[in-house]
C-alpha cells in the first residue's frame, strides 16, 4: 500500500541549486567589481605616468623637420640623444612612439603585441587596396585574422612555396643564359636590371602562372610594383595630415594618383581573374595552382569579394618583386667590396655542385651554410625594410613605465637595432662568419624570435612572404656564384662601390650596380 502513496514532488527549483546559483551571481558581481575597479585603478595609474622622452618640438609640424631623406638614420641620431629604447615625436598632426632597441622592439612585437597589432588608417592604402583590405594594411580584427590565416595556409606555406621550385629553376636558367651572353663578349651587365626582372617575372608566375608571361605584359606589373612603391613608401604628408590629402591641390596630388595606379592595377588582375574564372574546374587541383587559382578556390569560404582578390594579389605582387631584387643587389654588391668572402662563398657553391650539373638546385643549397651567413648577414647591415610597417596602438598602454596613448603610431627602427653596437660586434662591418657555427650570433635567426634581427619584423604582423623569398634569394645567389666571376668595370675600385640607399616602402641601393661576368664553367 505504501507504494501506492504519492510521495511528494521534489521542490522546483531545488533550494540547494537555487542558492549554488545565487552564490555564482555573488561572485560575478564580486568578480566583475574587482574588475572595474582594477581598471578603473590601472587608467588613473596610466594618466599619471609621464610619456616617453621627446624632443623639442616646433609648432604644426612638430618633429617632421628632423626627419631627413633616410628617416632610418635619423631616427637613430635623434634616440642616442632622447631615447634609445623609446622616443615620442610628433610627426604633424600624428603621435608617433620610435622603438630602436631590443628592449623597445620585444616590448612592441611580443610583450604588447596583443594591443598595437593594428595598423594606423592610411589615405593612400584606402585608395590603392579598396579601403585597406589587403593584408599588409588591412586594420586588426577577423578580417584581417581570415585573410592572413588564407595566405599563410594555402599562399606561402611551406609545402605551397617548395611547389613553385620549379618555376623558379625555369627562371634561374633564363637569367643564367642572360649572362652567359654577355660574358661571350666581355660586355657590363645591370645587376639591378637583371635582378628585377628575374624577381617580376617570378612574381607572374606565383600570381598567375604564365598568363601575364606569354603576353608580354609583365613589364605592366614592374611599372605599377614601382609606382605603388613610390605612393605607400617614405614619409609622406598625407599621412601626417590627413585632412589635407581629402582637399584642394593635395587631393588632386595624392589621391588623383593612387587611383590612376589601383585603376591600372584592377586592368591587369581583372584581365587574369576572368582569364581563371573560365577555366575547366574539374580538372584544378588548387594546390598545384598559382595564387589566382587559390583565392577563387577558396573565395566562398572566406566571404571574398573582387575587390578583396585584387587587393591580396597586390600585396603579394609587391611583397614577391622589389624585395627579393633588392636584397640581391645589396648582396652582391657587399661581395664585390669584400673578394674575400666572395672567394669563400663561391669555394662552398662549387663543392657542393656535382660535376656536368647545370643548374644549382633547392638540394644544393640546403648543405651551404656560409651562403645563408652572406644572405643573414646583408639583411642586417641592410634590411630591406628598415623602419617596419608602422603599428598602432588600440588602447592606451603601459610600457616600462611610460604611457603609450591609443592612436599612437609605432615605428621599430630595425636598421638601428641591427646596427647597435652593445648587441653586434664590428656592427657596420659585412662579416658574414657571425653566423656560422663559429659566430658569435650563429642561433640568431629571422623567424621572429631574437629582436636584435628583425628583417621581417615579428609578432602577429610579422611578414609571411619570408620563406618565399628566402628561397628565391638562396637560389638565385649560390647560381651566381657557380655560373660566373666577376669583375668591376674599367677604372672602377672596389672601395668605389657606392652603398648609399634610398628610403621608401622598400629599401634599395642609389646607385645601380655594373659588373662584368666571366664564366667558370
Amino acid at each position: 500500500m505504501e507504494d501506492l502513496v504519492k510521495k511528494p514532488m521534489p521542490e522546483t527549483p531545488p533550494r540547494a541549486l537555487f542558492l549554488f546559483l545565487f552564490f555564482l551571481f555573488l561572485l560575478f558581481v564580486s568578480w566583475f567589481t574587482g574588475k572595474t575597479r582594477k581598471m578603473q585603478h590601472q587608467q588613473r595609474e596610466n594618466n599619471h605616468l609621464p610619456l616617453p622622452p621627446s624632443p623639442p618640438a616646433l609648432p604644426i609640424i612638430g618633429h617632421l623637420h628632423l626627419v631627413g631623406s633616410l628617416p632610418h638614420v635619423s631616427l637613430r641620431s635623434l634616440a642616442r640623444k632622447y631615447g634609445p629604447d623609446m622616443m615620442l615625436l610628433r610627426l604633424g598632426a600624428a603621435r608617433t612612439l620610435v622603438v630602436s632597441s631590443l628592449r623597445g622592439a620585444e616590448a612592441v612585437l611580443r610583450t604588447h603585441d596583443h594591443i598595437l597589432a593594428s595598423r594606423p588608417s592610411s589615405v593612400v592604402s584606402d585608395i590603392l587596396t579598396y579601403g585597406s583590405s589587403d593584408m599588409a594594411f588591412a586594420p586588426y580584427g577577423e578580417y584581417w585574422r581570415q585573410v592572413r590565416k588564407l595566405v599563410t595556409t594555402h599562399m606561402l606555406s611551406v609545402k605551397k612555396v617548395q611547389s613553385f621550385r620549379s618555376a623558379a629553376m625555369e627562371e634561374v636558367s633564363l637569367v643564367m643564359a642572360k649572362i652567359n651572353e654577355v660574358a661571350t663578349t666581355d660586355g657590363t651587365v645591370d645587376m639591378r636590371e637583371l635582378l628585377s626582372l628575374f624577381a617580376n617575372d617570378m612574381g607572374c608566375r606565383i600570381v598567375s602562372g604564365k598568363f601575364f608571361l606569354k603576353d608580354g605584359q609583365s613589364k605592366l606589373f614592374r611599372d605599377l610594383t614601382n609606382d605603388t612603391s613610390r605612393l605607400l613608401g617614405g614619409f609622406n604628408v598625407e599621412e601626417y595630415f590627413p585632412g589635407l590629402a581629402r582637399v584642394g591641390v593635395f587631393k588632386r596630388a595624392v589621391c588623383a594618383q593612387a587611383e590612376r595606379v589601383r585603376n591600372r592595377w584592377a586592368d591587369l588582375l581583372d584581365k587574369v581573374i576572368d582569364d581563371h574564372v573560365s577555366k575547366d574546374k574539374s580538372t584544378f587541383d588548387h594546390e598545384d595552382g598559382d595564387f589566382v587559382d587559390i583565392l577563387l578556390t577558396f573565395q566562398h569560404e572566406y566571404d571574398l569579394t573582387r575587390e578583396h582578390m585584387k587587393a591580396i594579389l597586390i600585396d603579394v605582387f609587391a611583397g614577391a618583386t622589389d624585395t627579393s631584387a633588392n636584397a640581391l643587389e645589396f648582396t652582391l654588391a657587399e661581395l664585390m667590396r669584400k673578394p674575400r668572402v666572395m672567394g669563400k662563398l663561391q669555394a662552398e657553391v662549387r663543392s657542393n655542385v656535382p660535376q656536368g650539373q647545370e643548374i644549382v638546385s633547392e638540394i644544393n643549397v640546403n648543405n651551404m651554410a656560409y651562403l645563408r651567413a652572406v644572405i643573414k648577414e646583408s639583411l642586417r647591415l641592410y634590411p630591406i625594410a628598415p623602419l617596419l610597417a608602422p603599428h598602432l596602438a588600440m588602447d592606451d598602454c603601459n610600457i616600462d613605465g611610460y604611457m603609450v596613448p591609443a592612436g599612437t603610431r609605432v615605428m621599430v627602427n630595425a636598421w638601428a637595432i641591427a646596427r647597435d653596437s652593445s648587441l653586434w660586434e664590428d656592427a657596420e662591418e659585412f662579416i658574414p662568419e657571425r653566423f656560422t657555427d663559429e659566430g658569435s650570433a650563429m642561433h640568431v635567426n629571422f623567424k621572429g624570435n631574437d629582436f636584435q634581427f628583425l628583417p621581417f619584423g615579428a609578432g602577429r604582423r610579422m611578414c609571411p612572404g619570408m620563406n618565399l623569398g628566402i628561397a628565391n634569394v638562396e637560389l638565385m645567389l649560390a647560381n651566381l656564384m657557380y655560373h660566373f666571376d666577376w669583375e668591376l668595370p674599367l677604372g672602377v675600385e672596389r672601395e668605389d662601390i657606392d652603398m648609399t640607399a634610398v628610403f621608401g616602402l622598400t629599401m634599395r641601393r642609389k646607385e645601380k650596380l655594373l659588373l662584368i661576368p666571366k664564366s667558370w664553367m
